[in-house]
């Protein structure tokens, strides 16, 4: 061996064998440790170090940190089917902690495609709708059992529209107690026969008490229809779907914007005005009388027509010449242009309450022989 190389070599040799010792010191005996102080960088290992222990600590303070109030826990929530799709996610079937429940999941978006405006719009919404609904105590609300903000270890079964087996990390999910269906797919399932008159009243009178309840807790739900309102296995009202629910303003002012679903919305919402609860009292006019009836309301007019009518024309349902007189003047007070003129939801309950159900009163069948003429021409004098 040539001893001018000698040295370098094991040098060499050394350096290498340094490297390996550093990485894998856990795993290596007192006696084969061999380091050569000059050649350990001991700036690299400080990094290192730091950032091993700002991870431990990061966990650590995760662990720590206290759950919110109405955080469930995601690994007791099974999700079984698919309800129902919306604009910003879909409805699911499950069983959370031994009971059936809805899942409602709201999707952010894919990581990196949705804009960061568009997430804490999202965000801000799902915020909002569980601060609203978590608080709630009422047989006529539908209950909440809880959230969470981040749905990574969720799955989603097999089947569903989109093929994914889950969501992306930015999404979040809303689990309610499960109702069967809704109050419009139960009118639709009646349309023809109708409801007797006494069905009629307490239908009204579940969702009247409902929402009196809400505006109680300074709450305007500003959505109210018939496709937010489920239904029990005994026909209970249940009312739904905080997504746009917030808490009242004091000042009018500061609640205006186009909120809720046209056909139901007050001339003051429609037409970009301040608003406060009297415009969930118009909505549940139109709601009253679509019970009422078993129809929809406005069923030949484009959405654009229906706005410009509302506000412009003072365009309401008709009135079919069978409802009893009172019932009519309650739809009639609450679906006024002036918002001052509705009566509070409370009153609405006790004018309901206040109704003879006893003599009958609801829509004649369209199955019956004479055939129904409560929309017609009045007959006789």
């Amino acid at each position: 061996m040539d001893p001018r190389t000698t040295p370098a070599k094991a040098d060499k040799k050394v350096d290498k064998f340094d490297v390996g010792k550093v990485k894998g010191v856990g795993s290596m005996s007192n006696k084969d440790m061999i380091v050569r102080a000059d050649k350990i960088d001991l700036k690299s290992l400080d990094i290192e170090l730091e950032k091993r222990l700002s991870r431990v600590w990061s966990r650590d303070k995760d662990l720590n940190k206290p759950k919110e109030e109405w955080e469930i826990d995601l690994s007791k929530l099974e999700i079984k089917s698919v309800i129902a799709h919306g604009t910003y996610g879909t409805v699911y079937k499950g069983g959370y902690d031994g009971r059936d429940v809805a899942v409602k999941l709201l999707d952010w978006g894919e990581d990196g495609v949705a804009t960061t405006a568009e997430t804490a719009a999202l965000r801000t919404s799902f915020r909002q709708e569980v601060a609203v609904w978590h608080k709630l105590d009422h047989p006529n609300v539908t209950k909440f059992i809880g959230a969470s903000m981040g749905t990574s270890n969720l799955k989603i079964p097999p089947g569903n529209s989109d093929g994914r087996s889950a969501l992306p990390a930015r999404a979040c999910c809303v689990v309610v107690e499960y109702l069967q269906g809704t109050l419009k797919s139960y009118l639709f399932r009646n349309r023809r026969k109708k409801l007797p008159y006494k069905t009629v009243i307490q239908l009204a009178l579940d969702l009247a008490r409902g929402l009196s309840y809400l505006h109680s807790q300074k709450i305007v739900h500003r959505d109210v229809k018939t496709e937010n309102m489920l239904l029990d296995s005994k026909l209970t009202v249940k009312i739904a779907d905080f997504g746009v629910a917030r808490v009242e303003a004091q000042n009018p002012s500061d609640m205006t914007g186009e909120t809720g679903t046209l056909g139901y919305m007050a001339p003051e919402v429609l037409d970009g005005k301040p608003y406060n609860r009297r415009c969930d009292v118009y909505s549940f006019g139109i709601c009253l009388w679509e019970i009422y009836c078993c129809a929809m309301p406005y069923p030949d007019l484009s959405f654009a027509e229906v706005s410009s009518a509302v506000v412009q024309q003072h365009l309401r349902p008709e009135m079919p010449r069978c409802c009893p007189s009172p019932l009519a003047n309650i739809m009639r007070k609450c679906w006024d242009a002036n918002p001052e003129k509705r009566p509070e939801m409370s009153e609405v309950v006790m004018l309901l309450e206040a109704l003879d159900t006893s003599k009958g009163g609801g829509m004649i069948p369209e199955d019956q022989k004479s055939g129904c003429f409560c929309f017609g021409v009045a007959r006789g004098p």
